[in-house]
């Protein structure tokens, strides 16, 4: 399992559809991703999951990736979140 922590950019700014975009990226591969704050860990794979997540600018979170390609994987989400993609 890998894991990093980050603090989450201005994703509504950067992308059109920043929780659908998320889940796309997350879709993109084998590994379980999660995200993770406090005791709360949410599926990054389910659309669901990340609205009730409600990423934003400044939020801390552990990005979590757990497969054959976790470390790609957790690269890809940090990416993301960082708006550096």
């Amino acid at each position: 399992m890998s894991t990093k922590e980050v603090v989450i950019a201005d994703i509504a700014k950067k992308y059109k559809n920043p929780i659908a975009e998320l889940v796309q990226v997350a879709c993109r591969f084998e590994s379980t991703v999660n995200l993770v704050e406090g005791d709360h860990c949410i599926n990054a794979k389910s659309i669901m999951g990340i609205m009730a997540f409600r990423p934003a600018q400044g939020k801390k979170v552990m990005i979590t990736a757990d497969g054959t390609d976790e470390e790609i994987a957790l690269s890809a989400m940090e990416h993301y979140l960082l708006c550096t993609e």
